[in-house]
């Protein structure tokens, strides 16, 4: 059986973390779920994996909130697939913040313009635009989008550093930024934003969305994409077309 990978994020305010831990955890063993989850107060991220009827029944429980995040409708969540279970086991950890970067600045109910997947390839179009690809250096060894500028940094905390020394709000006017799922881009994007930077744009959902919802024909996506599961890599191939 193939089996269906999730992988979602949601900034949402959980007041006590800590006591979700243990009735997520059983709700998954329940289902026979693996995979990675993070709670903070700033919200959940996660991917996970397990047959797509387990799979659908998480994801239901999610944007019902019954599993006692709050439902905000700002839930990430995209699909792709796996022939053998990507993960050893679940676990479910206690973090400061779903997605680190330490700068107290980036609040990310405060962050830049979404951009669809299929508006995507008219922004890339603009020769005034900088193109920024968030992930870490190794991520961006295996794939990215042509004319991305590399930040090289070893861990997303390490974005700031290049912010402050490559970027200039009175310079660039017009920023557009990439990520796996999206959810660095809405802190980078967040922090952006607060230190003066006017117009910042960011692929809604990320490549993974991106690979979802265009076809590989019309692709501008150069690559693989590095996934933190034993897949190692995603290509357009993972994704079932979405339905129109």
């Amino acid at each position: 059986m193939t089996l269906r990978v999730a992988a979602f994020y949601q900034f949402t305010a959980i007041p006590n973390p800590a006591e979700l831990r243990a009735p997520i955890r059983n709700f998954c063993a329940a289902l026979e779920l693996k995979g990675t989850m993070l709670l903070a107060h700033e919200g959940i991220n996660g991917t996970i994996a397990g047959t797509p009827d387990a799979i659908g029944k998480f994801t239901a429980a999610l944007r019902q909130g019954a599993l006692g995040i709050p439902s905000t409708g700002r839930l990430e969540l995209k699909f792709s697939a796996a022939v053998s279970m990507p993960f050893q086991r679940l676990k479910i950890r206690l973090k400061r913040e779903i997605v680190t970067l330490k700068q107290p600045l980036a609040n990310p109910d405060q962050t830049g313009i979404y951009i669809e997947p299929g508006d995507w390839h008219q922004i890339l179009a603009d020769p005034k635009l900088v193109l920024i690809d968030t992930r870490n250096d190794f991520e961006i060894e295996m794939g990215s989008f042509p004319g991305a500028i590399n930040p090289k940094t070893a861990s997303f905390s390490e974005f700031t550093d290049f912010a402050e020394k490559n970027l200039d709000p009175g310079k660039h006017k017009k920023i557009a930024m990439f990520c796996t799922g999206g959810i660095r881009c809405e802190k980078a994007s967040a922090y952006l934003l607060q230190s003066g930077f006017e117009q910042v744009l960011h692929l809604k959902g990320g490549i993974l969305n991106y690979l979802e919802s265009v076809p590989a024909a019309q692709s501008q996506w150069q690559g693989e994409c590095f996934v933190f599961d034993e897949r190692e890599s995603l290509t357009h191939a993972a994704f079932a077309p979405k339905a129109a």
